[in-house]
């Protein structure tokens, strides 16, 4: 997931292009196909084992336009472009002349991201499906369609939220690291965050090279945590043939800083008991597993209630 290129002045969310550029060339040299949105849509559902690559841009900013959409188009790289409707045309983001021309593109693919790009979690549900449906109604009348693809600004969401999202969406992504396998819910899709500090070239081939961990069942099923469930309880139940799991490793930020939950098995499951509260405003977990020669992640990410 990017979002800004060469935009040096937002390092949170900015590539800077020459790293971008290697990005491209880490992919080829690592034997990664780029994944067409077109087939992720086909065979979401029967992928098994094949390892690609499937890039996203949130909030067309013109940056996108002027600096990485020349490489994607002359290379025909594919990716999906999330916009969201109300800052289209604004100073700083594309026009809608220039989303229009991309998406004119067999690779390009255009997504939705809302239509304030607000801090959806803390609207009502009426206001939510508001916002929702504007952006829905003006993507219809600029171009033609509602996109089937739907990614939650800032990655939060409540499971009320997710419900609504699958009446009018195929899929709904977040911005928990993690690589999507048939095992990973169509609506919380996991995605690499890439930015100045989290895009450097060892991290970002250490990503490439990364295996999903399958599982058969995740609770909480609601990622949104309220006062009285701060911290969660969390417990993966994994398949019976994962004979590893149990040299599983992870990591939380509950508190204000990283460290290890505690952990416990029941033969294939494994219950998460966190040592302090999540900060205000997300809760992240990241799990890895060390198989010898090939590494394995599964990223959650949390949404804390505000005071």
């Amino acid at each position: 997931m990017y979002h800004r290129f060469n935009e040096n002045k937002y390092p949170s969310t900015n590539i800077k292009m020459d790293v971008f550029k290697k990005h491209l060339k880490l992919i080829k040299k690592n034997n990664v196909e780029f994944y067409s949105p077109r087939e992720f849509d086909l065979k979401f559902n029967s992928i098994k084992n094949a390892k690609k690559i499937l890039i996203t841009v949130d909030d067309a900013f013109l940056s996108f336009y002027n600096e990485a959409w020349p490489i994607l188009k002359k290379e025909k790289i594919p990716f999906i472009l999330f916009v969201s409707t109300e800052p289209v045309g604004k100073k700083g983001y594309m026009s809608w002349d220039q989303i229009i021309e991309v998406s004119k593109h067999e690779f390009a693919f255009i997504g939705n991201h809302s239509h304030t790009h607000d801090y959806l979690v803390n609207f009502s549900f009426e206001k939510f499906k508001e916002d929702i449906n504007t952006s829905i109604g003006i993507f219809n009348k600029k171009l033609g369609y509602n996109p089937i693809f739907f990614s939650y600004p800032f990655g939060e969401f409540n499971l009320k939220q997710v419900e609504f999202i699958k009446k009018n969406f195929k899929y709904g992504f977040g911005q928990h690291s993690g690589i999507i396998d048939f095992t990973k819910n169509a609506y919380e899709l996991p995605r690499f965050p890439i930015n100045e500090k989290y895009g450097d070239l060892k991290r970002f081939e250490f990503i490439l090279n990364l295996f999903p961990i399958p599982y058969k069942k995740l609770d909480p099923i609601d990622k949104f945590i309220k006062k009285n469930n701060n911290p969660p309880s969390v417990q993966i139940e994994f398949f019976s043939e994962q004979k590893n799991i149990k040299n599983l490793n992870c990591f939380s930020n509950d508190g204000k800083n990283w460290g290890s939950p505690e952990m416990k098995f029941d033969e294939n499951k494994l219950f998460i008991k966190f040592n302090e509260k999540f900060e205000f405003r997300r809760g992240r977990l990241n799990c890895s597993l060390n198989e010898g020669n090939k590494w394995r992640w599964l990223g959650l990410q949390f949404t804390v209630e505000t005071d």
